[in-house]
């Protein structure tokens, strides 16, 4: 019998980080505002440390693992740290930086209610993000991922209105249904079939049950392709458009940093590290995946170009983006995988900007509608830059981060022989260039409808955070290495 690993305290640090820092905040209150934001910055900064400090051993083939209790042979509340959870928890980590920075201006330029409330529980969003990040088998990652969806609820339902409260009631329906109804049971099925719930490179059937069970394993691919509801597949995808609601800064959590990520990141998980590409491509799953993510993502488009409401249109762009890491796991081909992977983080800094800047405008104007932005640049000209610029990277134009994951993609497509999912890129790339630079050219191109509106001004503790992660997009597409290494290394 192997002798167990040594206990390494390096994954449970980011975890523990941030919800000591959500405790700090909810202590600190609502009287001293400075101290309690300082408390938020101060975690986001201490967790990114905590993750950076990692990369080495990652780099180095070193996977630093804890187990804090075992449960069942094979079930263990357990932690490990590879490429792929570290790339997720990289992402995730560094934008939560900027995201409390903007929060702080957003939340203070509105003043807004039960702002301790509020950034306790984006910390403890967090929190449960790096638990997910670096599980290291599938009861671990049921834990956190539930976990986020209670952290956030609150975030959701943040206003207090009638419509708020619905949306967030929706928000948590099909979040926790979709997990109770399908996760759950694909999760006991996994255990009974496996033996064990431990991720590993590859896969963990054996090949006597994939050529004994291939119909009830094919069975439980679906129910985590639909369990994950996070990941916004098609038709438990309504979730996520209510979920708008919540202020902006929830919204770039929801739909770039945490939550959508960790739908698609688990995801990733399943198909990679339960599964692996030779059961998938033997129990023909994969057709499965491709064809859900290729509806997706041309759906989602099509109604997203149909939205007036910015945020709206946003959101159904990231249903649709979201499948783009779907379908490139599901291509099964390395060029595709590692497409699929690198997206979660260029998507996540594309789209974090795009929503940071939605959320500039309405504090700024007020104005929520894409109607409303004729001729906005000459008076937000920083917001609306960074705006061209994430818009750039999502349509997967030069040199632009998106346009490496769309490359990988198309190459992973012409790998595997098949055309169809090539012309599914393209075709969704036409379409969110549709959606997204008519907003673009009414800000730059067209008059305001009133000549002599008052004079807007960008609040800077917003403009800062988007402008940087704007940079940050076009950097990733000029220096991409760093992001594909860690991809590569997470390859089967």
């Amino acid at each position: 019998m192997a002798p167990a690993p040594a206990f390494a305290v390096q994954p449970l640090l980011p975890v523990l980080v941030s919800a000591i820092g959500a405790l700090l905040i909810a202590g600190t209150g609502e009287r001293r505002a400075n101290l309690r934001e300082f408390w938020s910055v101060a975690a986001g900064v201490l967790q990114l440390v905590f993750v950076g400090w990692m990369i080495p051993d990652v780099l180095a083939g070193r996977t630093p693992e804890c187990v804090l209790a075992r449960i069942l042979p094979g079930v263990e509340l357990a932690f490990r740290v590879d490429a792929l959870g570290l790339l997720f928890a990289l992402g995730a980590s560094a934008l939560w930086i900027a995201t409390s920075f903007y929060s702080i201006g957003y939340m203070r330029s509105l003043a807004e209610h039960a702002q301790t409330r509020y950034f306790a529980c984006f910390a403890l969003a967090l929190s449960a993000t790096m638990g997910v990040a670096f599980s290291a088998n599938l009861f671990t990652l049921f834990l956190f991922y539930e976990a986020l969806t209670l952290a956030t609820y609150p975030l959701v339902a943040h206003k207090e209105t009638p419509e708020a409260r619905a949306g967030a009631r929706k928000y948590v329906i099909y979040l926790l249904g979709a997990a109770k109804a399908f996760l759950l049971a694909a999760i006991v099925l996994t255990y009974n079939v496996a033996g064990t719930l431990e991720f590993h490179k590859g896969g963990i059937f054996p090949a006597s049950a994939l050529s004994a069970e291939p119909v009830f394993l094919s069975v439980v691919f679906a129910l985590f392709l639909f369990g994950f509801a996070k990941n916004a597949v098609m038709p438990l995808h309504s979730w996520l458009p209510a979920a708008m609601v919540a202020p902006t800064p929830v919204s770039a959590l929801l739909h770039a940093v945490a939550v959508v990520k960790t739908g698609v990141f688990s995801t990733l998980r399943v198909f990679l590290f339960v599964f692996g590409p030779e059961a998938m491509r033997l129990l023909g799953v994969d057709n499965l995946a491709l064809a859900v993510a290729a509806v997706t993502i041309l759906v989602g488009s099509l109604l997203a170009l149909g939205q007036n409401n910015l945020k709206a249109r946003l959101a159904f762009s990231t249903v649709s983006q979201l499948s783009y890491i779907v379908m490139g796991a599901a291509l099964l081909t390395p060029s595709g995988i590692v497409g699929g992977i690198a997206h979660v983080t260029n998507h996540a800094v594309s789209k974090i900007t795009l929503f940071l800047c939605a959320g500039s405008i309405y504090v700024s104007t007020h104005k929520e509608d894409v109607s409303q932005l004729s001729g906005l640049a000459k008076q937000m000209p920083w917001t609306m830059a960074a705006f061209t610029l994430a818009t750039l990277s999502l349509v997967g134009i030069p040199p632009a981060s998106g346009f490496i994951s769309k490359w990988y993609l198309a190459v992973g497509s012409v790998e595997r022989g098949s055309v169809w999912p090539l012309a599914v890129l393209l075709i969704s790339s036409l379409l969110s260039a549709a959606y997204l630079i008519p907003i673009v050219y009414r800000a730059y191109f067209e008059e305001p409808p009133d000549a002599a509106e008052h004079s807007v001004v960008e609040v800077p503790w917003m403009v800062v955070p988007l402008v940087l992660t704007a940079l940050v997009s076009v950097l990733l597409g000029l220096y991409p290495n760093p992001v594909l290494t860690l991809a590569r290394s997470a390859l089967p």
